[in-house]
């Protein structure tokens, strides 16, 4: 009988190696990626892996680097026939102790790649996010074409003052 360990997805900081990095690897299988195109609105989702390292950085941060691969399918937005998209993006993420997390309505982020580092890194959340984040937004599939809009038929428009310059005239007129 075969031991299948899941792979791990989030690491506590406090058990990370500072001198040597830590690497995962996700490839989450069928299931999970049905569950995943479900959220994210999405026809399928053949394909999906994230690999990369943790390492310590500067001033007690802690570095995220490493690819995000996928095959995505989505719906043509004008057609709906299925396009397929493949990703292939870097990522790169900062965790620093010296970042406070942001509060209130308004947030103004300083930089997209520094984030408040807590007592865990989700490298799962990260692929979630970096996929939602590299899909495309408006999918279209080879020979679609958006038809030309058909012209409105010209109608007579109505002029409700048309006739009043003649009924000025009409009561100017001395009797």
């Amino acid at each position: 009988m075969t031991d299948s360990k899941a792979p791990q997805t989030r690491f506590r900081v406090a058990h990370l190696n500072p001198r040597q990095p830590t690497t995962f690897t996700l490839a989450p299988a069928a299931p999970a990626r049905e569950a995943l195109a479900g959220e994210l609105g999405l026809s399928a989702l053949p394909r999906l892996s994230f690999t990369g390292e943790i390492r310590a950085a500067q001033n007690e941060a802690w570095e995220v680097t490493g690819k995000l691969s996928a095959r995505v399918v989505q719906p043509c937005v004008v057609t709906l026939a299925p396009v397929k998209t493949t990703i292939d993006e870097t990522v790169r993420r900062l965790y620093s102790p010296h970042v406070g997390t942001p509060e209130g309505d308004e947030i103004e982020m300083l930089d997209e790649e520094l984030e408040p580092l807590g007592p865990f890194i989700d490298v799962e959340a990260i692929m979630v996010e970096e996929l939602a984040l590299a899909l495309p937004l408006y999918p279209r599939a080879e020979d679609a074409a958006l038809g030309a809009a058909e012209p409105a038929p010209e109608t007579e428009t109505r002029k409700p003052f048309a006739g009043l310059s003649d009924l000025l005239k009409d009561s100017k007129k001395p009797e």
